[in-house]
């Protein structure tokens, strides 16, 4: 090899090593959990989250939403309020309760991680309320992984019954897709598993992931808004079955115990600062 081949190499093998400490996301030799702020809701009246509790008080909600990193490929978990929220500086009116704003966009996360939306392999929607599609149109090459019922909610003919507006993710119905009917290996070794969680939307689902230095993590999804909400085991207002959500709530609680998870709960605001974010992680 000459001199000149030898210093080429060199210079090749030291960038690739600098990009790789400065966190970027390509072949890590573990999984990796990005946390990402995709918003926050203020919401007038948190007794819709807990009827007959709390009524007529505020509370800030955050909107989470997570990017795992597999030698396999990568995840996207939710996507949180629309990126179009950063560009207005009061936020904007999301219905009678709720008023989001978003600080910095999803895309621009993305960019300080190193992760480039189109080398996304899965997303995955804990459901199809507004507050956790709000970017799938990053990601129109991703492998949607949903529940079926969910999936019939988004693009069946009953879709604006429960809120869903085929024309608020105009993307989505292009996307290739894989219907669930209960828990799925999405990676194949059981370190990332979705959990089928039904009760608050007819196909809900939570998110396992198994870490070799944090330990293992569950995902909430809207299995609960917040801890007093978990721990008392309160249901909101606009669920769509509330035993259906109890029985969801308890089964995770007992999985939860027997894995010894830590529980992120995706609205939890104080949590949720508790954690870092990208283009920080969690392996």
């Amino acid at each position: 090899m000459t001199l000149i081949k030898r210093a080429l190499c060199a210079s090749l093998m030291l960038l690739g090593s600098t990009a790789f400490a400065a966190g970027t996301a390509d072949a890590p030799a573990a999984v990796r959990l990005y946390a990402m702020d995709c918003g926050t809701i203020a919401v007038s009246d948190i007794s819709v989250f807990s009827p007959g509790v709390d009524a007529g008080q505020k509370k800030t909600l955050t909107d989470s939403c997570y990017v795992i990193v597999h030698p396999k490929g990568v995840l996207m978990w939710d996507t949180g309020l629309s990126d179009e929220l950063a560009a207005m500086p009061d936020g904007k009116q999301l219905g009678k309760e709720f008023h989001g704003s978003l600080k910095k966009t999803v895309a621009a996360q993305l960019k300080e991680a190193g992760i480039a939306p189109e080398k996304v392999t899965f997303l995955g929607l804990s459901h199809m309320h507004f507050d956790h599609i709000g970017n799938v149109g990053l990601f129109p090459r991703a492998t949607l992984l949903m529940q079926k019922e969910e999936l019939a909610l988004a693009f069946g003919p009953d879709a604006a019954k429960f809120g869903n507006d085929p024309k608020n993710y105009p993307t989505l119905a292009a996307n290739p897709r894989q219907e669930l009917t209960g828990d799925h290996d999405v990676f194949g070794d059981g370190s990332v598993v979705i959990k089928r969680a039904i009760g608050h939307t007819p196909g809900h689902q939570s998110l396992f992931v198994k870490l070799k230095k944090t330990g293992n993590v569950v995902l909430s999804g809207d299995l609960a808004h917040f801890t007093k909400n978990w721990e008392n085991r309160r249901v909101p207002s606009f669920n769509f079955d509330k035993e259906t959500s109890l029985k969801s709530m308890n089964e995770m609680a007992a999985f939860i115990k027997e894995n010894k998870a830590q529980f992120w709960i995706q609205h939890d605001l104080e949590q949720n600062q508790k954690l870092k974010h990208a283009p920080k992680f969690y392996e």
